[in-house]
């Protein structure tokens, strides 16, 4: 097609030609993402197909399809079989959550903590370990995956939550961000792809971009994500993993019904993915909630990497995990536990341990699972109808708001007015969505007080 022929047609992205260098599809593939990340291309935008733009600048086809590819490794852009290729939705800005650059005048209903009122109960057995004629041992670097008691223990945690297992295939990590690096790094090469739910962690889309891996969304229900869209996905393109949260899902506190579970399973062994399931708020769900019989990884024992971290449950600051794994996968996830994690301190998970044998870890939990009723109670005087949606004991909730909401100006406006919180395109791994929500965080207040004045600003503010 001559040159010229394209001069005025419309299209969302034309490049200059005259920027172009060898290699061509590294120089389209570095134009594209200076666009994006520049804000030239918006969230969402549908890129020209690749034939048009080959057309377009006059280059071979599979010098579009290189670059596209390029792009879409490192998360700037993802392709929608049938549909056609878009701009990922956070892709121009770093959605990680932490509890830095907030004012001390701004209430914090957007990082979710894990009502830290118990933590004198931890500082007292603290002091009981430090005085242990065994305290040195602590110190070194030996047993990288684990001290032999300090896997003991954490097997018999999550024995409660119906994990049976052995100390030989699991490992201690320093918290559930940690596991998941790990497992991404261990199990996964730049080019897989995960499926998610559509709305997912955020840290986790993050990690994602860095070890170059796509994700590839899902939609769901109230009781999870759904069997089928996994399947035509399955389908349609070559998936190597999945993530979930089944026990309360972050963002939207979805908890994920037995039948659900186990229609996942068979697809997830028909189309022998490897799941990655993140059950940080089993402790919340097991012995609660009725329809709770099990996590994901007793029916999916070799193909599962379960992650099951005490920052919720027990203590933040700690950074203690336990990961549990297939046979299968234990000599990649030590070598990759060796190689990035190092040893997680040992210190750190000796408290853990005597919190859990001294049965003091279990008092933590029953305060904290009050702590979230009376939490819950508040926000449902505020917003009812919210209120019924998901697990209910989460730490978060998920609120719809106006369809027209503007992510990034309603984020701002509230901050504005003294609140933080986070708008739902942060948690998106797709498309964007006609649906626009805010996650609440609940258990980072400093007092109920602090937690009714946040409500009511936001309330004002909706």
């Amino acid at each position: 097609m001559p040159i010229n022929s394209f001069t005025h047609y419309p299209m969302s992205w034309k490049p200059d030609r005259h920027a172009l260098k060898r290699p061509l599809y590294l120089s389209i593939a570095l134009l594209l993402e200076h666009d994006i990340t520049n804000g030239f291309l918006a969230p969402g935008t549908k890129l020209p197909p690749q034939r048009e733009l080959a057309d377009f600048l006059d280059v071979n086809f599979t010098t579009i399809t290189r670059a596209y590819k390029l792009c879409e490794m490192k998360g700037f852009i993802y392709a929608v079989t049938g549909s056609g290729t878009f701009v990922s939705p956070n892709a121009a800005r770093s959605i990680t959550i932490s509890k830095d650059n907030i004012s001390r005048d701004v209430i914090d209903l957007g990082f979710v903590a894990s009502f830290e009122q118990s933590n004198h109960i931890v500082a007292d057995v603290a002091k009981q370990v430090m005085e242990k004629t065994y305290v040195e041992q602590l110190f070194n670097y030996h047993d990288p995956t684990g001290m032999p008691h300090h896997k003991m223990a954490g097997l018999n945690w999550m024995m409660a939550f119906g994990i049976h297992a052995d100390p030989d295939h699991m490992a201690i990590v320093s918290g559930a961000q940690n596991a998941l690096a790990i497992t991404l790094l261990a199990l996964f090469e730049p080019g897989n792809r995960i499926a998610v739910d559509l709305y997912t962690y955020s840290n986790f889309i993050e990690l994602a971009k860095m070890y170059r891996i796509q994700l590839v969304p899902i939609p769901g229900d109230d009781d999870g994500m759904l069997p089928g869209e996994l399947e035509n996905q399955c389908r349609l393109v070559d998936i190597q993993g999945i993530f979930l949260m089944p026990s309360c899902s972050n963002p939207t506190a979805v908890m994920m019904s037995d039948a659900r579970k186990k229609e996942l399973a068979a697809i997830i062994t028909k189309y022998s993915l490897i799941l990655i399931e993140d059950d940080i708020h089993a402790f919340l769900t097991a012995r609660v909630i009725d329809d709770y019989k099990q996590p994901m990884y007793q029916l999916l024992p070799e193909q599962t990497v379960y992650i099951c971290g005490t920052s919720k449950s027990i203590c933040s600051g700690l950074r203690v995990a336990y990961m549990v794994f297939g046979a299968s996968f234990k000599e990649s996830i030590e070598k990759a536990i060796f190689n990035i994690n190092v040893k997680t301190s040992s210190l750190d998970a000796e408290i853990i341990t005597e919190l859990i044998l001294s049965g003091k870890a279990n008092e933590i939990v029953e305060e904290k699972k009050q702590l979230a009723q009376s939490a819950n109670s508040i926000f449902a005087e505020y917003f009812p109808e919210a209120s019924s949606i998901g697990h209910p004991l989460s730490f978060y909730r998920w609120l719809p708001i106006a369809k027209d909401a503007n992510a990034p100006e309603m984020e701002t406006l509230l901050q504005q007015q003294g609140i933080r919180v986070f708008h739902s395109n942060r948690f998106l791994s797709g498309a964007r969505m006609q649906d626009k929500f805010l996650r609440i965080a609940l258990a980072s207040t400093n007092s109920w007080q602090e937690l009714q004045t946040g409500l009511e600003i936001l309330k004002q503010n909706l």
